[in-house]
Order: C-alpha cells, then sequence, then structure tokens
C-alpha cells in the first residue's frame, strides 16, 4: 500500500468574455477496489455552486453554471489516496466491456495486429490466465507505437492511431482495448493520475476472476500503487474529464493542465 498526496489543476483562459458557461467535470478520484479516497478539495473559479451525481460507471461528476462573463475558468482538485493493488476488491462482471466502443472499432491496421497477437497468444502455455495474454498484448501495442505528443486528439480512433503508428497514452489504450476484447478479454478504459509531475494518464484493466486487474501499455508494464483511478469506461468518451459549452464571439480558448502525485511515507 502507499499514501499519493494528489493534486490536479487546469485552467482555461479566452481571448474574449464568455457567458452562460456550463460545465461537468470528471476529475475527482474517489474510493474503490483498489484505493481509498480522503480529504478531498474541489475550487472552481469563478466561484458556482457544484451540483455532484454519480454516473453510469460509478464517476464522480460535478455539474455547474456561470452565467456572467468570464475570461477564465480554473479549478483544482486535491486530496490523499491510499492505493493497495495487492487487495483490489471484486466487481461484478459488465459484458458491454467485451465489444467494441466508438473509438475501439478495429479498421485495417488493428485487425492485422489482432491476427499478430492472436498467433503469439496460442503460443502460450495451455494454462495461460486472462493476465498472461493481456500482458503480451501488451507487449505487442507497446512496439507497435512510437509516443509522440500531440500527434493526435481527443477524437483519434484506435484505427486512425495505430495506422500512423504514434499517439499517446489515450491511443496506446483505445489500441490495446480492442485487441484484447477481439481476443475474448473483457477490458475497460482508465482515465487517472501516475506518480510524479505532469498530465493525466490512461491505461487498461482486464477483467480476470472478479477483479480488474490494470496494464499500462504506454509503459509496458502492469499497473501498481502509483496509480490513482479517476473515471473507467468503455474508452475516452466515458471518462472526459472536462466538458462544456459557453457563448462567445469567435472566441479562442487555451488550457493548461498539471497533475502532481507524490508518495508520502505511512
Amino acid at each position: 500500500m502507499k499514501k499519493l498526496v494528489f493534486d490536479y489543476e487546469m485552467k482555461l483562459s479566452f481571448s474574449s468574455p464568455v457567458t452562460n458557461h456550463r460545465f461537468q467535470l470528471r476529475c475527482i478520484p474517489v474510493t474503490g477496489p483498489r484505493q481509498q479516497v480522503v480529504d478531498v478539495d474541489v475550487m472552481v473559479e469563478p466561484h458556482t455552486e457544484l451540483e455532484t451525481t454519480i454516473d453510469a460507471f460509478d464517476s464522480v461528476v460535478s455539474t455547474g453554471f456561470i452565467p456572467e462573463p468570464h475570461t477564465m475558468f480554473n479549478y483544482r482538485v486535491t486530496g490523499i489516496a491510499f492505493v493497495d493493488n495487492a487487495h483490489i476488491k471484486a466487481e461484478r462482471y459488465r459484458p458491454l466491456y467485451r465489444f467494441d466502443s466508438a473509438l475501439t472499432v478495429p479498421g485495417p491496421a488493428v485487425e492485422a495486429l489482432i491476427a499478430i497477437c492472436r498467433t503469439r497468444l496460442e503460443r502460450l502455455a495451455d494454462d495461460a490466465t486472462a493476465l498472461d495474454k493481456a500482458g503480451a498484448i501488451m507487449d505487442e501495442v507497446f512496439k507497435a507505437f512510437v509516443y509522440t505528443p500531440g500527434s493526435t486528439t481527443i477524437r483519434t480512433t484506435a484505427e486512425q492511431a495505430l495506422a500512423q503508428r504514434s499517439g499517446v497514452c489515450q491511443d496506446y489504450a483505445h489500441v490495446m482495448l480492442a485487441v484484447c476484447r477481439h481476443c475474448g478479454l473483457a477490458a475497460r478504459y482508465i482515465a487517472g493520475l501516475l506518480g510524479g509531475e505532469g498530465a493525466t494518464h490512461a491505461w487498461v484493466e482486464i477483467y480476470h476472476y472478479g477483479r480488474w486487474i490494470g496494464f499500462d501499455p504506454t509503459h509496458n508494464r502492469m499497473v501498481d500503487d502509483n496509480y490513482i483511478t479517476i473515471a473507467h469506461g468503455r474508452d475516452y468518451r466515458d471518462c472526459m474529464l472536462d466538458i462544456g459549452t459557453f457563448f462567445g464571439d469567435d472566441v479562442k480558448q487555451d488550457q493548461w493542465v498539471n497533475a502532481s502525485v507524490h508518495e508520502q511515507l505511512l
């Protein structure tokens, strides 16, 4: 078990004032099968009341509305997570994680990788587990990519990313999801935080004997106690950390994000 102190901050600046700004935040880690979260504090600027609900995937969703003109929007989430991968609690099985989702539908590039992975899985021992198979698939996904910031967007599909052989953590996760599901494994997308400084991270979890076990294809390793889960779903579209709408006149926006996770000794 590790005690991780997290600090997630997003700053959005607008080129001219906006009004009637409606937003939805899905950026608050919560207690779940592999972590206990305490001392959470959420700050939104300009200040407004937040309505908090739980979505269909058990993620915390905060919704707000700022009617007044403003040229910036900031939010910050801080807290402490006790993460224990050695004692992951069981969850009920959901069949939807075996099927294609909007961003993971295979095309020629993904289908070719599926064929490569199936051949590799055939060489595994007869008693190979779902985790053994997921590890082999993760290795093939890792070898198929060059990590290239800025080469994709939040709308890029698994097929598009793999076809150009470049992407970021979201793309690695989407490709691994696509391959796993077509190789008979239930797999879900995870949005979260990883130890250190930087942006948010994404990885994959595989269902194995009642528990979801994490794999990080971007780093080609299994998830450990340095990872904090924020949200999970079928793909990125179920785990969008912030979305919103506003009124404005030819408004341009710039975004700055920083995620910090540091261990404190127990």
